[in-house]
Formats: C-alpha cells, structure tokens, sequence
C-alpha cells in the first residue's frame, strides 16, 4: 500500500494478518495512491518479529501530549519507539533504521490502540525522515485563503483552532486546511503547507497545499494587538512547535535549517488577542495585505 503525502510516498506493507493494516488508517484516505512512481521516503512494515530492546545505548522518556513515548537508541544508530496511547497502554513498538527510511512496528492491544499506534509511528517516522528533505511537520491549525494558506501555532489550549474558526466565520474565502499537523515543505524557494493524515480532534484530511503567506503565534490577551517578529523571536517562535528531536544531530540540523529558510522569506508575526471577530478581521488585514 502507498501513501503520498506533501508530495513523499511512503509504502506500508503487513506479513500475514497484518495484511489488512490499511483498515487501522481511516484518516489516509485521501492520500492513497496507486503505485510508488518515486523511491519512498520511507517503508513501513508491520509485524510481529519485535522485541523490545534490553540494552539501549540511551533511553528518553517522551511526553508529546498525546500519549507517552519511551525512545531508545539501538546500537546502530537506530531506534526503538515504545508508544503508549493517553490510558497508558502500549500499543505500538516502532524500530527504524538511523535515516528513518526503513521502519518496522509491531501492535498490540484493541484495534483503536492499535489504530492510534500505527498512526502515531507513521507520523514520528514521516517527521524525522522528511527533516532531511526541507520539511517538518508543524503543530499548527492552517487556513487557506486568497490562494496563500496561513498557519497559526501556539501552545496547546491557546487557541489555535478558535481562531482558524474565526476566519472561516468572518472572513469569505477562508477554508481549513489541517487543524493540527501541516506539513511545511520549501518548494522553490518558498515555504508550501501542504494538508496530512494528521489533524488532531478536527477531521480534516485534505491533500492539498498552498504557499505560505504569513505564519502568526496565538497568545491570549485582553485586547486584539499584532507585531511582526524579529528573524531571532522569529526562529525561537517557530522552533517549538515543529517536530524535531533534538538528541539527533541529523535530524535537528535540518530542522533547523529548515525554519531558518521559513524565517527568510516569510514574515512572522504574534497576535495577541480576545477569541471574537475583531481579532480575526485584525490579524488578517495585517498579514494579508
């Protein structure tokens, strides 16, 4: 089965009951695609040949804020992702090659835990081996409008998505396109959002894209204020809320060439304001313009 996403194929194959794994992925629809006409950015095989590794050369403990994630780096340069779901139930243990390009995972547990498992590997997987290739994956909720898609990140429970609503309520022409994790891809220069499988509790899972006008951070304030950021608060805004991981080099390298070049030719700005209309009509005469 191949997947294309933000214009990467990735292939995904199952041994034996595994066979149907494509049933677990109810979000991808939209992002099925015939064959790989392209070398896949990465495969992922599904099986049961997994143990978890007792003697890591290093183990962190991840909390992404949807389920807890124990990352153990293999003697190769590998790793092992042991992913629990948000009961705390291990659902999923992923083993990738250094590069993330050659992925493995084995699932356990009811078909949701194994349904949230094999999406979230997929999801850690296709961030880590698109760093390389001028991408990252974004915790952002991203409109479209006028032709130019706009991201807005903030920290979780800020309003983030309210604000998406707003536009689409008060401002014409204004369409969601994914309300969670947006690829951002630098295609000719230019930063390009494109719609993934991946959009949190809004289901909106859209293959499409569009050039990046602006990208702005949502902070709660008691009145509507907007700023453009330096290059510096620019960078430092954009950092946290891109996938990443900072104990790879590789991986956190390109990340961060990757913002620098988003930072270089987009301007960023920071919207304080009230969730109401006012805020919405504010921030998009400033960054629309």
């Amino acid at each position: 089965m191949y997947f294309s996403i933000a214009g990467f194929k990735i292939c995904l194959s199952g041994e034996g009951e595994h066979a149907l794994a494509k049933g677990l992925l109810p979000t991808f629809g939209a992002f099925c695609a015939e064959t790989a006409d392209t070398k896949p950015l990465l495969t992922m095989r599904v099986t049961d040949s997994l143990r978890q590794a007792t003697e890591p050369q290093a183990a962190m403990d991840c909390d992404t804020g949807n389920g807890h994630t124990l990352v153990c780096q293999l003697a190769d340069g590998g790793y092992q992702f042991a992913i629990s779901d948000t009961n705390g139930r291990q659902c999923c243990l992923l083993e990738t090659s250094s590069n993330f390009t050659e992925c493995k995972c084995a699932l356990s547990g009811t078909t949701a835990m194994r349904s949230f498992g094999l999406n979230n590997a997929l999801m850690m997987a296709f961030a880590f081996a698109a760093a390389d290739h001028g991408a990252v994956l974004m915790h952002a909720s991203c409109i479209i409008n006028s032709g130019h898609a706009y991201p807005f990140i903030a920290r979780s429970g800020t309003g983030k998505s309210t604000h998406s609503a707003l536009w689409q309520r008060h401002i014409p022409g204004t369409e969601l396109l994914n309300d969670d994790n947006p690829v951002i891809r630098i295609i000719d220069g230019k930063p390009v959002a494109y719609g993934s499988p991946w959009s949190g509790k809004t289901p909106c899972y859209r293959n499409a894209s569009a050039t990046i006008g602006a990208i702005t951070r949502i902070s709660r304030a008691g009145s509507n204020s907007i700023e453009r950021l330096t290059p510096a608060q620019a960078f430092a805004s954009l950092l946290p809320s891109c996938s990443s991981m900072k104990w790879d080099k590789a991986v956190f390298n390109s990340t961060c060439d990757t913002i620098t070049r988003i930072v270089e030719t987009t301007p960023i700005y920071n919207l304080h304001c009230l969730p109401n209309a006012e805020a919405a009509l504010l921030c998009h005469d400033t960054i629309a313009r």
